[in-house]
């Protein structure tokens, strides 16, 4: 059996965009690619993010803030940075490593009661999870 390729999905905090990514990602293709997630600047995994997951049936309540440096020694055949800071402080990954940027609204910036925090993060995961199809296909074709 082939050893399914690495997916790495980077974001500043590891709070929102790429925990979400990483939930969705699983659920569309985790049985052909092995995906994690993890932060510049790690801190917590938002309410609001695993909210908006588990209102479409994925659960990513178990999810911890990640720093991209545990994956420093590790095999990583794609990152996917989803913030612009991210892009900036990526760190330094092998030539072999692909790295793709797709920048999304960072919905933890959004103020306000609970619920117009809440749809700010709805929006976010609906443009995350329009966008997989297209990575994904970008991906493959490598």
């Amino acid at each position: 059996m082939t050893a399914r390729k690495r997916v790495l999905i980077l974001c500043t905090g590891n709070s929102a965009r790429s925990q979400m990514a990483e939930g969705l990602l699983k659920d569309l293709a985790g049985e052909t690619y092995e995906v994690f997630s993890a932060g510049t600047v790690p801190s917590i995994v938002r309410p609001e993010a695993i909210k908006a997951l588990a209102e479409i049936g994925i659960d990513i309540s178990n999810h911890r803030s990640k720093s991209v440096f545990e994956f420093a020694n590790q095999q990583i055949e794609f990152v996917l940075t989803v913030c612009d800071n991210a892009k900036t402080d990526c760190p330094y990954f092998p030539a072999s490593t692909r790295l793709i940027h797709h920048a999304f609204p960072d919905p933890a910036a959004v103020e306000g009661g609970e619920e117009e925090r809440l749809a700010a993060f709805r929006r976010v995961r609906n443009e995350i999870r329009d966008y997989l199809p297209e990575f994904l296909n970008q991906i493959e074709k490598e």
